[in-house]
């Protein structure tokens, strides 16, 4: 008989497990580590509508302190009660830093004047104006970092600023994402570490010793020198499509990427994109990530990357402007992982060559060898193993070379590109003469070509009228050397 109460049962059981289910999926609590200087670490559940006087109210009970003695710093900042936890860019196992609260150190007036100039220009405190601004998190206070100092410009004329967005290339995810950019003191690391400015221009972020700022990590906070000057901030990115992976997580910026709120049509394609990159030259030219990949895969095609001193290998403005070129290579990790090897491998062939050395000639390798400039008979060493002749670069002959070598890099065609690499292995003639390259060795003094079938390595040439005994692996003649070290291998 149908069990008419018993399905009925099972059917509300069911619907109220889909709806459990749901429930979690769309809850938004953020799973996050708290961090006391004293090396303890709890992990707790906030909520986004909490602010940092409940999170204060949940932790101190653990410490055995009460709420208006703790301290919560986050990303270079002293967060105030009122702040909420969906304004802190938090993510999930995002760490906060919790310390004791302590009177603040009085600077004397000595002090202040022994500062050098320089310092301070760069290591403002807040002034008690700005201390409400102050404590708020750094992501909502901070502009659009710009790529020039402003800071010594005229701060009469008013500047359009956005609120900052990052972007990094992460190596987890494998792509470019949208970055938040962190704080830690210079001295110990620690992230207990509030900054005296928020960064204007790349270069405060980029570059050592810009921002002091104050580190809370131990009971006498860190200094920089012995006059008691305050460390300096060292500022780093994670990615923000992931779960954190502590402090040691790191992404690597990308600068040059920017949100498009300005509207500026690619310098090649003219479309108005929301993310783009802005070459580093006067007239900043935009172009969106699409154009970018295909301008790198086509220079790349065309081997027209340069060495540049500073930037490595790499491209300056399409549009051919001066000082614009590309001083971090992070940002060609644009190109998918197949182009980007390909842009490694001829990056190590430019500098091998541009330092005197040459690249292993045997099919398949390509290994780069910094040799003595008089040295005319080459081994591969940690590669194929392959002795070739410096001047013609085939295999290592007695006498004048023959032929001569074929130039490592295409010409400056334009237009239809095409793969070096593929194009020689796409002849029809060439795999017969690939084949009898890798599996045979020139006589040194004939150059007949000539095949090891087993046996030692004391090779006597067949060919008419030569004869010669040489060594396999030495292509030299033969010794009692060869035959001391290498005679069976």
């Amino acid at each position: 008989m149908f069990d008419l109460f018993g399905f009925i049962r099972q059917l509300i059981g069911s619907m109220l497990a889909i709806f459990s289910f749901g429930k979690k999926k769309l809850s938004n609590s953020l799973s996050v580590y708290v961090k006391t200087n004293t090396g303890n670490t709890l992990a707790v559940d906030l909520e986004p509508h909490m602010d940092i006087k409940d999170v204060k109210e949940m932790v101190a009970p653990r410490l055995g302190l009460e709420p208006q003695e703790l301290k919560i710093i986050f990303a270079g900042r002293e967060l105030s009660d009122t702040t909420t936890i969906s304004e802190c860019d938090l993510g999930q196992k995002s760490i906060i830093h919790v310390v004791k609260s302590r009177p603040t150190a009085i600077t004397t007036p000595q002090k202040r004047q022994a500062k050098p100039a320089l310092n301070a220009t760069i290591s403002e405190e807040p002034s008690p104006e700005e201390q409400q601004q102050h404590n708020k998190p750094l992501s909502e206070t901070m502009s659009e970092l710009t790529a020039l100092d402003e800071r010594n410009g005229d701060r009469s004329i008013p500047v359009g600023r956005t609120k900052a967005h990052f972007f990094v290339y992460c190596s987890q995810c494998e792509k470019v994402c949208t970055g938040k950019l962190r704080v830690r003191c210079g001295i110990c690391g620690s992230g207990a570490f509030t900054v005296h400015r928020d960064p204007t221009c790349w270069d405060d972020v980029l570059k050592r010793k810009r921002i002091t700022g104050h580190c809370e990590n131990y009971e006498v906070p860190c200094v920089e020198n012995d006059e008691g000057e305050p460390p300096f901030t060292e500022f780093y990115f994670k990615c923000s499509e992931h779960s954190s992976g502590g402090e040691k997580d790191f992404a690597a910026p990308l600068s040059l990427i920017k949100t498009n709120h300005k509207n500026i049509p690619c310098i090649a394609c003219t479309d108005t994109s929301e993310t783009i990159l802005v070459f580093p030259c006067v007239a900043g030219h935009v172009s969106c990530l699409d154009c970018f990949r295909q301008y790198c895969v086509t220079r790349l095609l065309e081997r027209q990357f340069v060495e540049h001193p500073t930037g490595g290998y790499t491209l300056q403005c399409p549009a051919g402007c001066d000082n614009s070129f590309i001083e971090d290579v992070h940002h060609f990790k644009l190109l998918n992982k197949e182009q980007y090897e390909r842009y490694q491998r001829f990056a190590t062939e430019e500098f091998v060559l541009k330092n005197g050395g040459v690249l292993c000639p045997q099919p398949g390798c390509g290994m780069g060898l910094l040799v003595d400039p008089e040295c005319r008979r080459i081994q591969c060493q940690n590669g194929c193993g392959y002795v070739f002749c410096r001047s013609c670069l085939q295999g290592y002959h007695i006498g004048e070379c023959f032929e001569t070598p074929t130039p490592s890099t295409p010409g400056n065609e334009q237009g239809y590109a095409i793969d070096p690499l593929r194009a020689s292995e796409a002849r029809w003639d060439e795999a017969t003469k690939i084949a009898i390259k890798v599996t045979t060795k020139p006589c040194p003094q004939c150059r007949t070509a000539t095949e090891r079938d087993g046996g030692c390595m004391h090779m006597v040439c067949t060919r008419s009228g030569c004869g010669f005994e040489w060594c396999w692996v030495c292509q030299t003649p033969w010794t009692r050397d060869c035959m001391a070290a290498h005679w069976f291998g």
